[in-house]
């Protein structure tokens, strides 16, 4: 019964920042993994990051290192995506996903292992 919904996406000049959302209801958040994804036109979807239980934190892309911050506030049942200096090549549709039962306090490389996915959030950068 766990759902999840992306928020924060828009049309933004190349060098800004966004903050999205992922607002969880049904189970707590904090029981699980979470990781952000995206997937652009014409391509496969990809990690971009994901924090575990603990806060250890999974880096997907060497692209977005320096620039992206994943983060979680328990408290509110949410997590977030800080984008900072946003380039062209980042536009993509953006998903929140949980790891599943099975291991679900850990992140992981693969992708199968999330479930739950969101609707997504289109995030556009374009001057």
């Amino acid at each position: 019964q766990l759902r999840l919904v992306e928020s924060g996406g828009g049309l933004v000049q190349p060098g800004g920042s966004l903050r999205l959302s992922c607002a969880a209801s049904g189970p707590i958040l904090g029981y699980y993994a979470i990781g952000w994804f995206r997937q652009a036109p014409g391509k496969e979807r990809e990690g971009v990051l994901c924090i575990s239980v603990s806060g250890d934190i999974t880096n997907y892309l060497d692209s977005v290192k320096g620039r992206f911050t994943i983060s979680r506030d328990n408290a509110v049942n949410t997590v977030y995506l800080q984008m900072n200096g946003l380039k062209p090549e980042d536009t993509a549709v953006y998903y929140c996903a949980v790891r599943r039962p099975s291991d679900r306090r850990m992140c992981s490389m693969t992708i199968s292992d999330f479930a739950s996915w969101g609707r997504g959030t289109q995030v556009t950068v374009s001057s």
